[in-house]
């Protein structure tokens, strides 16, 4: 397959949605986009960071048995290469002399040809790699039918450790670099400075291959592109959707060139954000094999915006919502809950939950005799409504969606073992007021390849009028919190930008509101690590990239 000074390659780039742990069926992925290379006339397919285990496989990587299935796997799809088609640039686990590694490998001729080793493993946020990988050592470019390719993995581009630089002073021409690079809001910018300033420094054209799909709390937007060593954008592909392109490279007087290919539209913003939530959400019920959905749907902002995620993600008919009413529960929250319910053509039925209520305070009688009601009343009724839908999950074997946002996950204005119960959680990674802009922006667009109706799914007056809970007679949230813009302002510098409490006040609130909001914040730490997975929106989620102790005395004083 060798040729002499190409003039011409053909690289197709895979965008693909590989699953962690599926090593038989992420094979079948490679072998159906190396099928659609060839018929397209490509020379090589590019596929991404440790395409063939899914990313990140965590603690998989410690079990042997996985690490042969993911080598025997390369070597099946190396061996078929020997029919002269594309050779096929692939990222898996492997086990080295010194170690675990975290690995890419060239197929061509029907042989592994060449391997590259990670040399430099993320180990913040929501990375860690460095606790089950082992660094390589730094290598040359590939010899691909005779053009020299850079490999730098995802990472390796991300910091100042001067692979790229090595890599052209090695004679690469062409810099390729799998990623598993997850969404948060304004990445893909991020991205292309990371980007530019390899080309920059390396004077090499670059394209960055990036993973799709929903891991867990984690979501790959895809979003691949390339520059050209001049800095200009040579492609870009779509985010929150696969995709796959053939691009051309031509080799000119100063370099390999890659021809115009694809521009795709960026979402931005709240359109961004709701695609992360749907594509996280679509992901991890079907990975996990969930055939339904149930959630409480309370007549509120949170729990219609879950629903509308559920339907655009699944369709009408694997969603079930639930009015689960007691005494407080007022005609507006009935009216507004059918009429979501209706508005999505999702089912939708009543349950009050009043007897069981009624029986857990009549067996509680003797014990709470003589002591004032409260927030433990107030719990039993979330708790209620926690173990009606538990009952019904266990009954139909649909997943339970829980319903709280950011903001409230924040502060704990949750309840263990009643609202917070639940397999997971589109927005959990949102503050409030993020909320209420997905929701104006839903009833606006329907996002591309959502199975909801077109039109306004969220009633008007589930967004304009008072959130609350209804826990006991004309409760509001306010009643307990600040409003939700200036409680989502103190939060995001809390959490967002870790603000000592001083500099918050400084922006114009109250200290004795900044004071009693950190404490909620540290106080409800060990709420946050009982609640279920949900999609990371933000540069600091709780659980993969915020991890505070739970027994914690430090308060900012």
């Amino acid at each position: 397959m060798t040729q002499t000074d190409p003039k011409t390659l053909r690289i197709a780039v895979a965008q693909l949605n590989p699953t962690v742990g599926d090593v038989a069926g992420n094979l079948a992925l490679a072998r159906e986009a190396r099928r659609d290379a060839a018929r397209e006339g490509a020379d090589l397919l590019m596929l991404t960071e440790l395409f063939i285990s899914g990313y990140p496989p965590e603690d998989l990587v410690l079990k042997p048995s996985f690490l042969k299935a993911c080598l025997k796997a390369v070597e099946t799809l190396a061996a078929e290469t020997a029919d002269g088609g594309p050779g096929v640039l692939i990222g898996f686990p492997r086990q080295g002399e010194t170690g675990r590694h975290n690995s890419v490998a060239l197929l061509d001729a029907g042989k592994i040809i060449a391997i590259r080793d990670k040399i430099d493993l993320p180990n913040y946020g929501e990375f860690d790699e460095k606790r089950v990988f082992t660094e390589g050592s730094i290598s040359g470019p590939y010899n691909f039918r005779g053009i020299r390719i850079g490999v730098p993995i995802c990472e390796e581009i991300w910091n100042d450790m001067g692979v790229c630089e090595t890599l052209a002073e090695s004679g690469a021409e062409i810099l390729l670099v799998p990623n598993g690079s997850p969404y948060y809001r304004g990445k893909l910018d991020v991205r292309y400075q990371v980007a530019l300033r390899q080309v920059i420094e390396s004077g090499l054209p670059l394209i960055f291959a990036n993973q799709l799909g929903g891991q867990d709390e984690l979501v790959f937007d895809g979003a691949s592109f390339a520059f050209n060593a001049d800095k200009s954008l040579a492609f870009q592909l779509s985010q929150f959707e696969t995709a796959f392109v053939v691009t051309e490279w031509r080799r000119e007087e100063d370099g390999w060139r890659c021809q115009p290919g694809p521009m795709v539209r960026i979402p931005e913003k709240e359109e961004a954000d709701y695609h992360a939530c749907l594509l996280g959400f679509r992901d991890y019920v079907n990975k996990n094999g969930f055939k339904s959905v149930v959630l409480g749907l309370s007549g509120g902002i949170d729990s219609a915006v879950c629903a509308a995620i559920a339907v655009d993600a699944l369709g009408e008919e694997r969603v079930r919502t639930i009015m689960l009413p007691y005494r407080y529960t007022s005609e507006d929250s009935f009216k507004d809950a059918a009429d979501c319910a209706k508005a999505l053509g999702c089912r939708y039925d009543i349950v009050p939950i009043s007897d069981p209520v009624e029986g857990f305070l009549a067996s509680l009688s003797d014990m709470f005799e003589g002591t004032d009601q409260g927030i433990t009343e107030e719990n039993l009724q979330s708790r209620t409504r926690g173990t009606i839908l538990m009952a019904i999950s266990n009954k139909f074997g649909s997943m339970v969606v829980t319903t709280g946002n950011k903001s409230e996950m924040s502060v704990g204005y949750a309840t263990l073992y009643g609202d917070m119960n639940g397999g997971f959680n589109p927005i959990k990674d949102l503050y409030k007021m993020q909320v209420y802009a997905l929701a104006e922006w839903r009833n606006e667009n329907v996002p591309a390849g959502a199975l909801g109706p077109s039109g306004e799914v969220i009633p008007k007056n589930i967004i304009s009028k008072a959130p609350s809970a209804e826990l006991r007679p004309d409760q509001k949230d306010q009643d307990s919190l600040p409003p939700y813009p200036v409680l989502d302002d103190i939060l995001e510098c809390l959490v967002e930008m870790e603000m000592g409490t001083e500099d918050i006040v400084a922006r114009g609130h109250d200290v004795a509101t900044v004071h009693r909001i950190e404490h909620l914040l540290y106080l409800a730490e060990y709420k946050r690590r009982q609640s279920a997975p949900g999609v990371k929106i933000t540069k600091k989620n709780f659980g993969r990239d915020r991890r505070y102790p739970i027994t914690n005395r430090f308060r900012d004083r």
